[in-house]
């Protein structure tokens, strides 16, 4: 690397904690620098942080992970921000424009109020997307515009008040980092992997992850509604445990043979685990269809609530580790009665690490790196320079400023003898020396 610089984040997953390193060049294009990915265990549950002490240990792991193969310290990281309890609430707010034309400090104005609200019981964290009315008609880009009054509709990203809590006690407390940011995870995945016709024309955007299951609409090119379904991949898998298999085996069994539609393969087949008697494919795909069935269900739900059941002309994108599920998305179309496309990150933003675009897992944490700026390299401490003054004071004869025990040594432990125009330059030794022709000097030779 011969650059200095880089960013840095990490995706707090239910599953799996990732941590991605990049570097952007003067048109925001990222090149991957280094990635890595460590096993949550049960330290994250639902995208929240449950076990701080295991938590912080397992970031500290990955970060010395990503340390390693980029050869440089890292200060600080953004950290992702999710969680089932992330939705979105309206809150609009209206202004007068007394001038008749609509100044940017009118917008920051409305910007700011929306900034302060509080929701009851919720903490804002995040503006969304924002849609303007001058005199009740639409106006993408109102500064400049005549009008009487400006209207602001603000989509504004709540959840608990405490969601950062653990994650600072994990991070900052058990590590020696610092939080640069949090970045909400839903909206930089959407990002990353949405094409602005898609969002214009409308699309339900899901996110399938271990944990949780992130549903975004999008229509006009806003954010409608965003709502944290509370299953994912891990339910699957936990299902899947009913049929006297470990967690871990359950998990194995879901990725290699596990299929959201049945196949016309043969009913049986032998198990991969010696330990284990023969499974029942079909068996093992029903108990997935089911739970399969229910997170869908809730996934229509709240595409009914949104208000745009019919008007989604891009249909579904779906993103996120628990989406490679097998014929998952023929599953979706079949169900929704929608298209159905699966999503990765946008070459236009990354220009390396192909692996790594084409792994939904790791879409959110790429889509971090957009929204990321701040330079997370760790800061080498300059080197104090010794003051000229330090320098004269040691070399001088003064009784107060020489140090008889860290005066500088030769490679045979000898002092070193310093040329006579120094000894010369003051002091009472460096008369008395001067007076006795060079006594002084036979003597420090004996030491």
């Amino acid at each position: 690397m011969t650059q200095s610089g880089f960013i840095a984040v990490i995706d707090l997953g239910t599953s799996k904690i990732k941590g991605v390193a990049g570097r952007k060049n003067e048109n925001g294009v990222i090149s991957i620098l280094a990635s890595s990915s460590i096993d949550s265990g049960n330290s994250i549950r639902r995208g929240m942080i449950y076990n701080i002490e295991q938590a912080g240990a397992n970031v500290h792991k990955l970060i010395m992970m990503l340390e390693n193969s980029l050869e440089r310290k890292i200060g600080k990281v953004y950290v992702s921000l999710s969680g089932q309890s992330l939705h979105t609430v309206e809150f609009n707010e209206t202004l007068r424009v007394p001038s008749g034309i609509v100044t940017e400090e009118d917008v920051n104005r409305l910007r700011k109020s929306a900034e302060k609200f509080q929701p009851e019981l919720k903490r804002n964290y995040r503006i969304a997307d924002v849609e303007y009315y001058i005199d009740d008609e639409p106006e993408p880009s109102p500064v400049g515009v005549t009008g009487s009054e400006i209207e602001a509709g603000f989509k504004l990203i709540v959840g608990r008040p405490n969601l950062l809590v653990n994650i600072e006690k994990s991070i900052t407390a058990k590590t020696d980092l610092k939080i640069a940011n949090y970045i909400v995870g839903p909206m930089v995945s959407a990002a990353i992997a949405l094409n602005e016709e898609e969002k214009e024309l409308g699309c339900a955007f899901l996110d399938f992850g271990a944990g949780t299951t992130t549903l975004s609409v999008y229509k006009g090119g806003i954010l409608r509604r965003m709502i944290v379904i509370p299953f994912g991949g891990k339910n699957l898998t936990k299902d899947i445990c009913a049929l006297n298999f470990t967690e871990n085996d359950a998990e194995q069994l879901k990725i290699k043979f596990g299929k959201a539609l049945e196949s016309h393969e043969g009913p049986m087949f032998l198990s991969p685990f010696s330990s284990k008697p023969d499974v029942d494919l079909t068996e093992l795909n029903k108990v997935i269809a089911m739970r399969l069935d229910e997170i869908t269900a809730n996934i229509w739900e709240q595409i009914l609530l949104s208000g745009y059941e019919g008007q989604l002309g891009a249909g579904l994108i779906i993103t996120g580790g628990a989406s490679q599920l097998k014929n998952l998305d023929l599953y979706l179309t079949q169900k929704l009665k929608m298209p159905v496309r699966k999503a990765f990150a946008k070459k236009t933003f990354i220009n390396n690490s192909s692996d790594l675009m084409h792994d939904p897992s790791f879409t959110q944490a790429l889509g971090m790196l957009l929204f990321a700026r701040e330079n997370c390299e760790m800061k080498k401490p300059e080197p104090v320079a010794e003051t000229e003054d330090e320098d004269d004071n040691r070399s001088s004869g003064s009784w107060f400023g020489r140090n008889t025990k860290t005066d500088k040594k030769t490679k045979t432990g000898k002092k070193e003898k310093k040329p006579r125009s120094e000894r010369q330059e003051g002091g009472f030794f460096s008369k008395m020396e001067n007076a006795f022709g060079g006594l002084f000097s036979e003597e420090d030779d004996d030491e």
